[in-house]
Order: structure tokens, then C-alpha cells, then sequence
């Protein structure tokens, strides 16, 4: 299996509205977002994918979101703007904008909001386990 990826940057501020702690106050991050697309062949140009297609619909979502307050753009109006939604967001959004043939190896988008720390979102593949209900105690 091949995987390709490319990066983008984008510099935002935001707010978590649900979070005690001082992420709750306005505060800005230099976000770097990623995405990889994975193929199990290559083309006649030994490549599984064009670079091109995945870096200029990456950076054209980056570019929306930068030096933007994202708690106040229409995509984050009723989500919170955790990086973990923000990784959802850029899946969500590359997987209607890339063509067909990287469109369908969309693994995963990765921001990173620090050096250090980072979220990520992809599918749930088809050998994860359900989700597991919590218990309810019913000795009652």
C-alpha cells in the first residue's frame, strides 16, 4: 500500500466554549493541517497520485480558515472549534472537493496545533469493533 501526503498551514484564533481552562479565552495557534491518500497500485508514471490535486485543494481550505476568529465562521456555528472537529472538517470537506481517484483513498486529515500535539480524523475501518455502550447498572 502506498500513501501519499501533503501539508498546508493556516494561522487562526478560537475560543472553546465547552472547556474549563484558559483554552476558553481567545487565543491563536499557527495550525498545520495534513493529508494522506493511500493506493494499491501505481500509475505508468510509477506515482500513485498527483501531488498537485491533494496540495491545491488542502491549501485552498487552509486559506479559507486563515486570520479568521474560526468561532465565527458558518462551518464551526454549532461545533466546537477543537482541533478535533477541525480534522473533521477538512476530511469531510477534501473528500467532496478531490477527484474521484483520490477522492476514494482519502485516509486521514491531521492538524497539528502545536509542534508537539496533534488530532486526527479518518473513517472508522471495517474491522473496528462497534462502539461499546457504557454499562447501565441495573441492580436497582
Amino acid at each position: 500500500m502506498y500513501t501519499v501526503c501533503a501539508q498546508a498551514h493556516y494561522d487562526s484564533a478560537h475560543f472553546l466554549n465547552h472547556y474549563e481552562g484558559k483554552c476558553n479565552r481567545v487565543h491563536g495557534h499557527r495550525y498545520v493541517v495534513e493529508a494522506a491518500v493511500q493506493s494499491a497500485e501505481l500509475n505508468e508514471a510509477g506515482i500513485a497520485f498527483d501531488f498537485t490535486d491533494l496540495k491545491r485543494e488542502l491549501r485552498a481550505l487552509a486559506d479559507s480558515l486563515d486570520h479568521h476568529l474560526l468561532n465565527d465562521l458558518p462551518q464551526f456555528k454549532d461545533v466546537e472549534t477543537s482541533v478535533e472537529n477541525q480534522a473533521r472538517w477538512f476530511y469531510e470537506e477534501l473528500k467532496e472537493r478531490l477527484p474521484e481517484g483520490i477522492r476514494d483513498g482519502l485516509l486521514y486529515t491531521r492538524i497539528w496545533e502545536t509542534p508537539n500535539q496533534w488530532a486526527q480524523y479518518g473513517p472508522v475501518p471495517a474491522w473496528a469493533p462497534p462502539h461499546l455502550a457504557p454499562s447501565v447498572d441495573r441492580r436497582g
